[in-house]
C-alpha cells in the first residue's frame, strides 16, 4: 500500500495504490489523517490504483471524511477500480459519501465548495 499527493490549487489530490486490509488499515489512517492535521481541507481520494479494501480499510476511509467533515472540509472519492466500486455500494458508503468518475471531476467539485 502507498500514498501519493499532489496539491492542485486549494485541493489535495491523494492517490492511493495496492492493497487496505487489516494488516495495514492503521497505517493507512495515520498517513491519510495526517493530512488534515497539517491543515489540508479539500481532499480528492483518487483509488484509480487500488485493487482491494477490507472493511477496516472502508472505516479509514470514513474516519478521514468524517475529520475533514469536523474541519470544515470536505472528501471527494474519485476513479474506483469496479470491484472496489462495488464494495462501497454493497456497504452502502455511496450514499454517505461523494463518489466521481475521475481526478478532474474530484478536483472541480472541491474547487467549487
Amino acid at each position: 500500500m502507498s500514498l501519493s499527493s499532489e496539491k492542485i490549487g486549494e485541493v489535495l489530490v491523494i492517490s492511493a495504490s495496492g492493497q487496505i486490509n487489516s494488516a495495514n488499515a492503521a497505517e493507512v489512517e495515520t498517513g491519510l489523517l495526517g493530512y488534515v492535521e497539517r491543515g489540508e481541507r479539500l481532499c480528492a481520494l483518487d483509488l484509480s490504483g487500488l485493487d482491494y479494501i477490507s472493511s477496516a480499510g472502508m472505516r479509514v476511509i470514513l474516519m478521514l471524511a468524517k475529520r475533514l467533515k469536523q474541519n470544515s472540509g470536505q472528501l471527494v472519492l474519485c476513479s474506483l477500480q469496479p470491484h472496489v466500486h462495488e464494495v462501497f455500494d454493497i456497504s452502502g458508503f455511496l450514499a454517505i459519501l461523494t463518489v466521481v468518475d475521475d481526478r478532474a471531476t474530484a478536483v472541480a467539485r472541491l474547487a467549487a465548495a
